[in-house]
């Protein structure tokens, strides 16, 4: 009889843990049901608001628990692959928007580019300079592995200025865009670079992305960072993960049309759907990466900042030339105006900051004054 109530108790802790799915369901039902005649007339200011919202909302809902699936199972099979799993399950996200963007509506050659560029200056700005800052006031100077950050960026830099600034550079095309030759060179390229990095983060090198000895041994082997978390068996939290994942593919489309009317009929900054595409997929890991610099794990928060910078580039570059190539929609790679210079000015702090195994509260201001920068030249570039 005890043993029935506590199985009951514990389904009932997971059915209100996991509410958040009949939403996510319902509404994903409900838009494959009714979305078409939902989405095709957006010309109402408060329908569309009333759309974009409510899609939105329940994207970003269904990432965040994603994150909490990924943060249990990195507590059970440790870094990195703990983060690795969460950052590859949001890149897919990201992915799967771009690729939605791209093939709905008319053709947006530069919408891959600026949510690159946005995922670029939202983490290594936005999201490094409040993890810093906030980690900083209440920790003062935090250490992490010196050797996993530099792994990082000596893959993260070449990516970044291959995929967005090298296409400003050719001769073999009139616009910042690629030849068919040049997209397999670098699809090519991409995934050789960041297939090698996983290899070294698994498996020759995973000590690099780990905690330094005398922080680990200070917080514990599971660390403070996952106080609260109801952890259950892998099956379990893998199966919920790719739950809450495979329903954002269909939604992921029906978002697409809302930012798509806004820019093309509205005449909304370009550059907007793609910053609103990587705050959407970021937020998530933005909040995994904070909570970690608050309980003193900043080597969690670096794997986790660094590492969707480079799988975003690593990952989405092949993906949206691959659709470009199949498709023949025109893809625009190559930065423009005052970005490049956000672009090599970001990575140049970057390396500063990255260069020494301690932070400071200098360093998280400086990297949100940047952030601040790419916001304001959005609506006044």
């Amino acid at each position: 009889m005890v043993g029935n109530s506590r199985q009951a108790a514990q389904a009932r802790q997971v059915l209100r843990a996991e509410a958040p799915l009949g939403a996510v369901i319902a509404t994903t039902l409900a838009f494959l049901v009714f979305g078409k005649g939902w989405l095709s007339d957006l010309g109402n200011p408060l329908w569309l608001a009333l759309m974009f919202i409510w899609l939105f909302a329940v994207i970003l809902w269904a990432a965040l628990k994603v994150v909490h699936h990924a943060d249990c199972l990195a507590i059970q099979l440790g870094e990195p692959y703990g983060t690795l799993i969460l950052t590859l399950s949001v890149i897919s996200i990201e992915v799967l928007m771009i690729a939605a963007l791209m093939l709905s509506g008319n053709n947006n050659p530069t919408m891959a580019r600026d949510t690159m560029f946005a995922v670029v200056m939202i983490v290594l700005n936005g999201m490094v300079g409040l993890t810093l800052l906030l980690g900083a006031l209440r920790h003062g100077e935090q250490s992490y592995n010196l050797q996993g950050a530099n792994a990082y960026l000596s893959v993260i830099i070449p990516l970044t200025l291959l995929t967005l600034l090298l296409p400003d550079l050719t001769v073999s095309t009139t616009t910042p865009s690629l030849t068919g030759f040049q997209s397999v060179f670098l699809i090519f390229i991409c995934i050789a670079l960041y297939g090698t990095f996983l290899a070294i983060q698994t498996l020759r090198h995973s000590g690099y992305f780990a905690e330094p000895e005398t922080q680990a041994t200070s917080h514990g082997q599971a660390g403070h960072a996952h106080e609260g978390l109801v952890v259950r068996s892998i099956p379990f939290h893998a199966l919920l993960l790719l739950a809450y994942l495979i329903p954002v593919v269909v939604l992921a489309k029906k978002l697409a049309l809302p930012i798509d009317y806004g820019i093309e009929v509205l005449k909304l900054p370009a550059a907007l759907g793609g910053f609103i595409v990587a705050a959407l997929v970021l937020t998530p890991e933005a909040v995994g990466a904070v909570q970690a610099a608050l309980v003193n794990r900043l080597q969690r928060a670096v794997n986790i900042f660094l590492g969707s910078v480079m799988a975003t580039i690593g990952l989405t570059v092949p993906a949206v030339l691959a659709i470009s190539l199949a498709t023949g929609k025109r893809v625009e790679l190559g930065l423009q105006g005052a970005d490049i210079l956000m672009l090599i000015v970001t990575l140049l702090v970057s390396m500063v900051t990255f260069s020494a195994a301690r932070t400071n509260l200098l360093q998280g201001v400086v990297h949100l004054t940047l952030f601040l920068a790419y916001l304001m030249l959005i609506f006044a570039p």
